[in-house]
């Protein structure tokens, strides 16, 4: 049986927004447009990592107001989080379809958005693993720290890990390890990753340049915006995307059927 491996980004990709937009920023009082701005304002002047800088100003901001950042407030967070249309429903059908077909997906997250709010959110079981930026937690059990930071880079280095099969972020000795190409349980050439904007391109440009399959998606209320159109027919001009849909999920959408379309071809070329 065929074993293929679907990675998404979350932020954009499988939810609408940004996580910190639902429920912490509303409790802190803060306006997510002028919160952001603040994030790239700071990153700019002091030349720093943009993920780095807005999980460190939640942080800051957190304990300004009095809000302790615990995973149970995360967890409530999550339960607010809405997600493009089709998308709870999205996994059990395109694994039933693959089924269907002699094959078996294993879906992946690698996102910048905050672990633990796509850990508690409602999709989150149907992950074989969850990549995404989180916190660290003292003896209190609250946020005090960052453990980890996943930006556009190195959004990379985590589809190697899904490559090889190594499911934490502390190993570094595997990741550098020769592996056989026929030896790896999730070779690139059935790896089909989902993203949908800048810091995708190099995870779907890598994705496409070792013979895997690289989709964008993009907000369809936001379609006749048009920074979202530049952004859409770079990634095509750019050859960093190979298809463009727009983010719906639901049974016979176009990205239903591109999706569909990539399983078939992967099904005819390695059976």
């Amino acid at each position: 049986m065929n074993r293929i491996a679907i990675a998404y980004d979350f932020d954009g990709t499988l939810a609408k927004g940004n996580l910190p937009e639902y429920g912490l920023l509303p409790e802190l009082e803060i306006d997510p447009t002028d919160f952001w701005k603040e994030v790239k304002d700071y990153t700019r002047e002091n030349d720093a990592d943009e993920v780095l800088v807005y999980m460190q100003l939640l942080l800051k901001k957190a304990k300004d107001k009095g809000v302790e950042l615990t995973k149970e407030r995360f967890k409530k967070y999550a339960e607010s989080i809405q997600f493009f249309n089709g998308v709870i429903t999205w996994f059990s059908r395109i694994n039933e379809f693959a089924e269907s077909k002699d094959m078996a997906i294993d879906h992946f997250i690698i996102s910048s958005g905050i672990s633990e709010m796509i850990e508690a959110s409602k999709i989150a079981d149907h992950f074989k693993f969850i990549f995404a930026s989180k916190y660290l937690y003292g003896p209190r059990m609250q946020a005090e720290g960052i453990s980890v930071s996943i930006n556009y880079t190195t959004k990379t280095q985590f589809l190697f890990r899904i490559n090889k099969g190594i499911f934490n972020y502390y190993d570094n000795e595997k990741i550098n390890t020769w592996v056989k190409m026929n030896k790896r349980p999730y070779p690139f050439e059935k790896l089909i990753y989902l993203g949908d904007g800048d810091t995708d391109i190099p995870a779907m440009k890598m994705t496409r340049s070792q013979g895997g399959y690289s989709i964008a998606v993009f907000d369809p209320t936001k379609w006749n915006n048009p920074s979202s159109q530049n952004r859409i027919y770079k990634l095509i001009a750019e050859d960093r995307a190979q298809y463009v849909a727009p983010a719906d999920y639901s049974d016979g959408s176009q990205l239903d059927i591109v999706v569909k379309g990539i399983l078939g071809k992967i099904q005819k070329e390695f059976t």
